[in-house]
């Protein structure tokens, strides 16, 4: 009867040991969370939209409501890169009315151009997209804008 038991208590133990190892092997029994994902591309530090003329165009300068047509590339903003210029996500030609439907930091980094003006415009994600991804840019990323201001219609 001793050796019986004894058989009885090691079998528990190693069925107990094996369900346990088969949970840990599956992801569950464990208690610890997940780790959130970290910010590598230094978005967060961005907190104020930044303008640099690289060339100041002539004539008129544009202001809010003015309807404007430019050139322009955009980056994912990237503090690893030399020029801080991550992945290209868009790149073009567009037309619109300032202080309309674009992201704030168009409305906000484009006003004081002049016509054949090139800014790069480097903007928070409070003033682009913010928590929402948006196709290729990730929530709450920073970007980084190459604008020339082609015409003031």
């Amino acid at each position: 009867m001793k050796l019986s038991n004894s058989y009885s208590k090691l079998s528990t133990l190693v069925l107990t040991a094996a369900l346990s190892l088969g949970l840990v092997a599956c992801g569950g029994g464990s208690s610890t969370p997940s780790t959130p994902a970290v910010d590598t591309s230094g978005s967060a530090a961005v907190v104020a939209l930044k303008k640099i003329d690289t060339v100041v165009g002539a004539g008129l300068f544009v202001n809010t409501n003015n309807k404007v047509t430019v050139n322009y590339t955009g980056w994912l903003y990237d503090v690893k890169a030399a020029d801080l210029r991550g992945a290209k996500f868009d790149s073009g030609k567009y037309s619109f009315t300032l202080g309309g439907n674009v992201i704030a930091g168009w409305n906000q980094g484009i006003p004081g151009m002049q016509v054949g003006g090139k800014r790069t415009l480097i903007i928070p994600s409070s003033l682009a997209y913010g928590a929402q991804a948006n196709g290729p840019i990730p929530p709450n990323a920073a970007l980084v804008f190459d604008v020339e201001l082609v015409s003031i219609d």
